[in-house]
């Protein structure tokens, strides 16, 4: 009898530490903010980074020596009345790799999202091409459904301080960049610029206007609560094998959890594997040229020719969408040194 008692008082006991767990996570992911940052190399990541979550040096659910720099990561930190949620990703999702890397970090990213993020965050250099964007725009449709872009995506504009002096950034991107205002449009006309040392509680209030409008908690999908559920049986697992030494971190078994499922399976992932530019050249070639706009007044006086000339060296639909850019700008310098004289 007191054996059969024993092991009553110990079922009972897993029941209630279950169910205890599972409220506490119900609560903790109730009460947190999660977004998602996407970007290509060079869009301002850790800036991005470091102005969401208020410049501060926060705990990393994913770094440590066992996990290389290019996985996805998540930070979380108590900000502006807010438990915000970082899931930081890397710039494999949008440069060629290998298909089963890419899977990884989609899995990883979908894990660490789980139950579904409030928003998916894309940030754009103001003063860049958008193509590359586009694609990652395309990219998380395609993995996540049409309505993470169209209802739970947001433009964060960054290296504001290339935008043109005296022009606001509406008008910038109504008057000059049709490539930009695209990529807002495909978010819902939704933006937000990134400025150094500004607050992000508009952003955030930015973000949950946006929710509110859905009309849901979060965005999910059939490959979120497939993770969401998979989560949950690592966490039962992990407390298990923890519950004779005491342990009852709730917050940190739940990011173990997420860690572990890597393994999603992720529908198009040789689709999504298609070589785009040498990034790294354009991005250098394009700082060039604003650059020398910026420095050398004689240049201006061609900035058509110079806008042609880009666009016949780059070559192909980009070359062209570069290259009205640039003639743009040096048009813009142009009229500016113009006025100051």
């Amino acid at each position: 009898m007191e054996e059969n008692t024993t092991q009553d008082e110990i079922h009972q006991e897993e029941k209630d530490r279950s169910e205890s767990s599972e409220e506490g996570q119900t609560d903790l992911k109730e009460r947190e903010l999660r977004l998602v940052l996407l970007g290509s190399e060079g869009a301002g990541k850790s800036s991005a980074v470091n102005a969401i979550l208020g410049g501060l040096i926060c705990e990393s659910d994913c770094t440590g020596p066992e996990t290389p720099a290019t996985d996805c990561q998540k930070r979380r930190v108590a900000l502006a009345g807010r438990q915000v949620a970082v899931v930081d990703t890397p710039d494999c999702l949008c440069i060629e790799r290998p298909a089963e890397d890419v899977r990884r970090q989609f899995s990883l990213c979908v894990a660490l999202s789980a139950p579904g993020p409030h928003a998916f965050l894309l940030r754009v250099p103001v003063h860049r091409p958008s193509n590359l964007e586009l694609q990652i725009l395309e990219t998380i449709e395609k993995v996540f459904g049409p309505e993470s872009v169209s209802k739970h995506a947001m433009v964060l504009f960054t290296r504001m301080d290339r935008l043109p002096e005296d022009v606001s950034l509406d008008e910038y991107l109504n008057t000059q960049r049709p490539d930009l205002l695209e990529l807002v449009q495909k978010c819902g006309d939704r933006h937000h610029p990134l400025r150094p040392g500004s607050s992000v509680e508009e952003l955030f209030i930015k973000v949950e206007e946006m929710v509110e409008e859905t009309g849901t908690q979060f965005y999910t999908c059939p490959l979120l609560q497939e993770a969401e559920r998979r989560v949950k049986e690592k966490e039962e697992e992990i407390w298990r094998s923890r519950r004779e030494e005491g342990e009852d971190d709730l917050e940190g078994i739940r990011a173990e959890a997420e860690k572990s499922v890597d393994d999603l399976v992720v529908e198009g992932i040789a689709e999504l594997c298609v070589s785009p530019p040498n990034t790294s050249f354009l991005c250098w070639l394009w700082d060039s040229v604003v650059g020398w706009l910026l420095w050398l007044p004689n240049m201006v006086r061609g900035s058509a020719l110079l806008g042609s000339i880009v666009g016949l060296f780059v070559g192909g639909p980009l070359g062209g969408a570069m290259g009205a850019a640039v003639g743009s700008v040096a048009t813009e310098v142009g009229r500016r040194k113009q006025k100051t004289k």
